[in-house]
């Protein structure tokens, strides 16, 4: 699945896990709607009802005192229209589920009808006594009856509305309930579609960021954590990874090549050089001018600087090619010390900076280390020192014991210039010179640290530099008390008990 497709079904599947609770949420309101529509159709009319049958029991007992003192035909109409109506009404109840109560509230009217006629007659032939008789019989009860089935109506449906309204109210909140659980839900499972979809994306970038990044710094062989046999388009990224370190490696192979022969062949016509410069120092040619001894001493220091050069490009290429080897010696450790402070205690004079040397209890009397490499790294750290810190600095190297024992501590300090910080990874690569080199009181070709990077892994050790700008800089080294005779391209091993002779 490529990218964009993964990115367009994984915001699908959110949307759709989102708008769910939003569905739910509808039909639930729907639902709740057609309830409390039934509610106001069914109870609310059914109450009117009852309201509007109390009022017509009470316009029949008006009726009937009309009837009772008017005695003429007008009153008698209205109380039939009255009886009536209250029948009608009384009917109207089975639509609301009164059934029962309507039925009552009809023979009750029904009673009335029968009795009204009676009523009626002996109003008009002048007997009262039959009149309220037949009213106080018939009429009255009839009436009272029907009052009281209304109020029992009344009763019955305000108990039903509480029901109901109770059912309504538990119905809102157990949606309320669900909708906020399915929201909370789909929230959770569209968190979880997104890390998915962020990690299935940020991984992969993460892996080709630290892959450029370890080319960057000159890891050619990284191996990138990114199958190329993906289908997406971070499987065509891996795959151009590879390909692009496979030719980086190549080039570094031919350039290492071309500095290897050329630092070779150069060697000899320098040599040759040097010897001829060497010859005319000494007369052979003839006396040299004093305006010739200046040209042959600026010769002479150039040819030198020259031939250094070419033979730290052959140092580097041996060690990058796995032929540098180291030879280690048994080196009694105080008298490398001092044969250290002791080349190096002029040089601080002239320079004006205080040279110390520093010796931690513990310290191993004899090591196993290539004595003529170990006073080249060394050497080449102290110099770099020396170069960087002005007069009246100081520059400290101190041997202390590590790893419980089994390994030396050697650091190189100064209060010089410092190196900027977003440099300090790159002080061991060819050639680079940081942006310091305005402090130094001499110039160099950048290949002395490399070098020196080179010698201490071939021994096992390890090399690492800690600078601040215009605090100064250390340098520390970490070497086994034992090395192995071995070449640059060898796994290294201890003689703990190899080297005993």
């Amino acid at each position: 699945m490529t990218l964009r497709s993964r990115l367009a079904t994984g915001l699908i599947l959110i949307a759709i896990i989102l708008v769910g609770p939003l569905v739910f949420a509808i039909q639930s309101l729907h639902r709740l709607q057609d309830d409390a529509r039934a509610l106001r159709d069914n109870d609310f009319a059914a109450s009117l009802l009852l309201g509007r049958l109390r009022e017509g029991l009470n316009d029949l007992r008006r009726g009937e005192l009309a009837l009772l003192f008017s005695k003429d035909k007008a009153s008698r109409d209205t109380l039939d229209d009255e009886l009536g109506q209250v029948g009608r009404l009384a009917d109207s109840l089975s639509h609301f589920q009164l059934p029962a109560y309507g039925r009552e509230i009809a023979e009750s009217v029904r009673q009335i009808a029968a009795a009204a006629p009676s009523e009626y007659r002996a109003a008009l032939a002048n007997q009262p006594k039959l009149a309220d008789s037949i009213s106080a019989n018939v009429f009255v009860p009839a009436l009272n009856h029907a009052d009281s089935t209304v109020i029992l109506a009344e009763d019955a449906l305000s108990i039903r509305t509480g029901h109901r309204v109770s059912d309504q109210a538990a119905n809102i909140s157990n949606t309320a309930r669900l909708s906020a659980g399915a929201l909370l839900l789909a929230l959770i499972i569209a968190a979880g579609i997104a890390i998915l979809l962020t990690r299935s994306i940020s991984e992969p970038i993460r892996n080709l960021q630290s892959g450029m990044r370890a080319v960057a710094d000159g890891d050619l062989g990284y191996h990138l954590r990114l199958s190329e046999s993906r289908s997406d388009e971070f499987g065509q990224l891996a795959r151009s990874f590879q390909e692009m370190t496979r030719q980086l490696s190549e080039l570094d192979k031919l350039k290492a090549e071309f500095v290897s022969v050329a630092s070779h062949e150069l060697k000899t016509p320098i040599n040759v050089m040097i010897g001829y410069l060497q010859l005319l120092d000494e007369g052979v040619y003839g006396p040299l001018t004093d305006q010739q001894k200046e040209v042959h001493k600026t010769l002479g220091i150039q040819a030198n600087t020259l031939s250094r050069l070419v033979k730290q490009l052959l140092d580097v290429s041996r060690f990058e090619a796995g032929s540098g080897r180291v030879e280690p010696r048994r080196i009694h450790l105080d008298a490398l010390l001092e044969e250290l402070e002791s080349s190096f205690h002029v040089l601080a004079l002239q320079r004006g900076v205080k040279f110390s040397v520093e010796r931690q209890e513990g310290l191993p009397e004899d090591v196993y280390w290539d004595p003529d490499r170990i006073n080249e790294v060394v050497g080449n750290l102290l110099s770099n020192a020396f170069k960087f810190t002005p007069r009246g600095g100081s520059v400290t190297l101190r041997f202390e014991p590590a790893d419980e024992g089994a390994s030396v501590r050697i650091e190189v300090s100064d209060t010089g210039a410092g190196i900027p910080p977003e440099q300090v990874r790159h002080v061991f690569e060819k050639f680079f010179q940081a942006d310091n080199q305005s402090a130094a009181q001499a110039g160099g070709t950048g290949l002395g640290l490399a070098i020196a990077k080179q010698i201490v892994e071939a021994h096992g050790g390890t090399i690492s530099c800690d600078s601040s700008v215009g605090v100064g800089t250390t340098f520390a080294i970490t070497l086994p008390v034992r090395v192995a005779r071995r070449s640059s391209g060898q796994r290294l091993t201890t003689v703990a008990a190899a080297e005993r002779t």
